[in-house]
């Protein structure tokens, strides 16, 4: 196979025809999560067993996977995008889960066909990068998307909140977005608490970075019901253990 069916095929054409009919409408944030919710990180994943981790991690309970999308500008790495998200979809919906998002990239507007066409349910951008936190949102609902709004460490949590109260979740980033593996920021447990206490109780709070059995507890706390683990669970032997594990820490 060469480069060249990839730079003249559109979109549309090598994405399965069968999620550009995907029914979004029948499931929400509502629907996929109790009071909260433990999701692996697909980024930490081991790329040469992905389809076997997620079956491994659908056996042990897991309904809700965090797909990032970085696209080498907005962060530095360019990590995975729809192929590789229309090529897990089936696997996931079929057994009753939902792959949450998140764009880590300077123009999400170009990005949301893309991400409901290749299966995604859920699309979060970043506050840094729009002029208009609203219409976006509502952009990514034309698309069929539940919406997110993540917002980097340097940004205020109460503007954040007051620009995203339309959306389904507010991620508060734990970290600096764009490489897996890195620590938690103890300041982000103040930041995931104000942001909290700013938004109206049905919008959800995410977080992501550095999430293990030594921060999720405080993150919980602090007003974060979904929270993102890439490396305390597919960096441990056993990814079903270690996927009980942390939902066991905040239940």
């Amino acid at each position: 196979m060469t480069g060249t069916r990839f730079r003249t095929w559109p979109v549309a054409a090598w994405l399965p025809p069968v999620w550009t009919a995907y029914d979004r409408g029948a499931m929400a944030w509502r629907e996929w999560i109790g009071t909260v919710e433990v999701e692996p990180s697909l980024y930490a994943a081991d790329f040469a067993r992905l389809g076997a981790q997620i079956d491994e991690l659908l056996g042990a309970g897991c309904r809700v996977f965090h797909f990032d999308v970085g696209d080498g500008h907005f962060v530095e790495p360019i990590t995975i995008g729809p192929v590789v998200l229309a090529s897990i979809a089936p696997l996931v919906h079929q057994a009753g889960g939902v792959l949450d998002c998140h764009l880590m990239v300077d123009n999400p507007l170009r990005h949301f066909p893309q991400i409901a066409r290749a299966g995604g349910d859920s699309a979060t951008f970043h506050y840094e990068v729009v002029d208009d936190v609203a219409g976006t949102i509502a952009a990514a609902r034309e698309h069929g998307l539940q919406v997110g709004v993540a917002f980097n460490p340097e940004s205020e949590p109460v503007d954040v909140a007051s620009a995203a109260a339309d959306a389904d979740l507010v991620l508060c980033m734990s970290i600096h977005p764009g490489y897996s593996g890195q620590k938690f920021m103890p300041d982000a447990v103040d930041r995931i608490r104000r942001l909290r206490a700013a938004l109206p109780e049905r919008v959800n709070v995410q977080v992501d970075g550095g999430i293990d059995h030594e921060t999720i507890g405080a993150a919980h706390a602090a007003g974060a019901n979904l929270l993102v683990a890439g490396s305390a669970i597919f960096e441990g032997e056993v990814l079903p253990d270690a996927y009980r594990s942390l939902v066991q820490a905040v239940t």
